[in-house]
């Protein structure tokens, strides 16, 4: 399955451990390896289950020469939804392979049980000091699953100014992913075989697309308690975005559904946005908020409120999280088609790229140890809320959950030594 399509668990992914592990540790002084590692479990009510580990080291070479290995494995299995309209009466799908079919009971959500996959991941970067005033890094990323395999290569340059309370950067991204699902590269809009016959009108076994990003980056030290961030990046993927899994149900007049669809993407996407962070420290305590806006030529418009704040707690420390999330659906997102309306250029139901609000609420309680080391656990709940943006639901499916919440636990143990 393609992970990193996954929006829900992708979101899910990043709270969870990026803001633990981080995108460098930091060095002993003596040269020696610095390990960051993590164990987190992911998983939805009744759909999605994800466990994954994460150990990164990082080593300083020479004076502010570092080098950053990461390695990254998870498994996933479960259910996700496929996109098809719950209906009064049980529904018959077959498998995204063309062999074999599942049944799904009345009043519930479609859900393809065949979610199953393991990722491997290594990631290295290398950074270091060009001049006193410059700095650069440049790095790999290997990522391989079952049925998808992504290669790609980055590379940044720092300039400090103002005794190095000011600094200025850019970032450049490349990455080539090629997709190679079980059943094929479905022909556009081709109709579901119900029964499966093994033989689905597909078009290719294999697909790709290239991402090309482009970050540019202010970090201002604003006195010795608050330091400011402020990032424009500009993303342009090409390629297949179609979601080979994923189906559009065609409905009559009474909300029945008659036929399956799969869906189609377009090729081409063409994503921005804005990221400002705030770090203020007080006293004892420490208030780190940021929000980004992003928007896309998909029409799909986002904003991220992230707020944590750090409390000293007898030896260790509690650090609160709240996410909130709010997104505006494609304009080729469709719950459903009519069968007495002709089908467009672009569609999908995939309510990952609908209109949805997601909230976290977690708490972190990290303890630092007389050898240096730190161990850290952390507990979040996580709620995204599919909504209707404007469709009307006709007949039955005034009658079915057709925006079904999904709720979900996350559990991440780390220690860093």
């Amino acid at each position: 399955m393609q992970l990193k399509d996954n929006v829900s668990l992708k979101s899910a992914l990043t709270a969870a451990t990026c803001s633990l592990l981080g995108s460098q540790a930091n060095a002993e002084e003596d040269g020696s390896w610095k390990f960051d590692t993590a164990l987190m479990y992911y998983g939805e009510s009744e759909r999605v289950t994800a466990v994954e580990g994460i150990i990164a080291g990082t080593k300083e070479f020479n004076d502010e020469h570092f080098l950053n290995l990461k390695f990254t494995i998870d498994s996933l299995t479960g259910a996700s939804a496929n996109g098809a309209v719950a209906q009064p009466h049980a529904q018959t799908f077959s498998r995204p392979s063309g062999h074999g079919s599942f049944d799904v009971d009345a009043y519930e959500t479609p859900l393809d049980d065949t979610f199953k996959d393991t990722r491997v991941q290594l990631n290295a970067q290398w950074t270091q000091p060009l001049s006193p005033e410059y700095t650069a890094s440049t790095g790999l990323h290997l990522s391989k699953e079952y049925d998808y395999l992504s290669l790609g290569l980055n590379g940044s340059l720092g300039r400090y100014f103002n005794k190095k309370n000011t600094t200025v950067s850019v970032g450049i991204s490349y990455s080539h992913d090629v997709i190679e699902p079980e059943g094929g590269i479905n022909k556009p809009f081709a109709e579901m075989l119900i029964p499966p016959t093994g033989d689905k009108d597909t078009i290719a076994s294999d697909d790709s697309k290239d991402t090309f990003d482009l970050l540019f980056g202010l970090t201002q030290v604003i006195n010795r308690r608050m330091i400011m961030q402020l990032n424009y990046s500009i993303s342009q993927v090409n390629g297949y975005m179609t979601d080979p899994f994923k189906v559009l149900s065609v409905v009559n007049s009474d909300g029945y559904s008659i036929k399956q669809l799969y869906e189609h993407r377009p090729d081409e996407r063409t994503k921005q946005s804005v990221f400002g962070q705030t770090k203020y420290h007080f006293d004892t305590t420490v208030l780190d908020f940021s929000y980004r806006y992003m928007w896309d030529d998909w029409e799909i418009k986002s904003h991220t409120f992230d707020v944590r704040y750090y409390i000293p707690f007898y030896d260790g420390y509690l650090e609160p999280h709240v996410r909130y999330y709010m997104q505006e659906a494609s304009e080729f997102y469709r719950p459903f088609l009519l069968e007495t309306e002709s089908v467009p250029e672009f569609a999908s139901a995939d309510y990952r790229i609908g209109e949805m609000d997601g909230l976290t609420l977690g708490i972190k309680y990290g303890l630092p140890l007389k050898s240096g080391n730190e161990f850290s656990f952390r507990l979040e709940f996580f709620q995204q809320s599919p909504t209707n943006p404007g469709f009307k639901e006709v007949g039955v499916l005034q009658d079915v959950e057709l925006f079904e919440r999904v709720e979900a636990v996350i559990v991440q143990v780390s220690y860093s030594f």
